[in-house]
């Protein structure tokens, strides 16, 4: 039985993009934190954010997160932007698995944050192109410490880029643990 793989980075870095296929790279069951939530909550994240405020979502992320991670069928989980900097869940995740670091440029996340779904997104939604830009820059800068302790940190530049790479550098790091 292999440990969980968790993947963080800021939003629009392909979290649940690569997850997908990593999923099928190294036939391990894929799960959203956030999906999770939203099964677990009854309702989309912006509306956990907006009825119950950013504290009640990052407990419950943080119990979500833990839950996914402690299920006997452990795979790959895409863990939401804020969720490594909140609850010591980055700590968690190094303990309980292989974490990866989907590190972009700032110009890369602004353009993906800016085109179509931002308004699915809690933290950019109704923002505008130059405000989503301030929010990456500060927003990068405040995470960066935690996304940074990941054991593998993988450069996300081409959202059609095979992941055969990457799951060449986790089978690596596990099999030598």
């Amino acid at each position: 039985m292999y440990q969980s793989i968790f993947l963080v980075g800021m939003p629009g870095a392909g979290k649940t993009t690569i997850g997908r296929k990593l999923s099928l790279e190294l036939n391990r069951p894929f799960a959203d934190l956030d999906e999770y939530l939203e099964m677990k909550e009854g309702v989309p994240v912006r509306e956990i954010f907006a009825s119950r405020g950013e504290t009640y979502f990052r407990q419950a992320e943080a119990a979500a997160l833990r839950e996914l991670a402690e299920q006997p069928e452990t795979g790959i989980i895409a863990t939401g932007g804020g969720a490594p900097c909140f609850h010591q869940n980055m700590d968690f995740m190094n303990q309980m698995g292989t974490t990866v670091y989907l590190k972009l440029p700032v110009e890369i996340l602004v353009e993906r944050l800016s085109g179509p779904g931002r308004e699915h997104r809690p933290l950019v939604a109704g923002k505008t192109d130059e405000q989503i830009k301030n929010f990456v820059i500060v927003t990068l800068y405040a995470r960066k410490q935690f996304y940074e302790t990941a054991q593998i940190i993988y450069q996300n530049i081409n959202r059609n880029r095979d992941v055969a790479d990457l799951s060449h550098l986790i089978y690596r790091l596990e099999t030598m643990c």
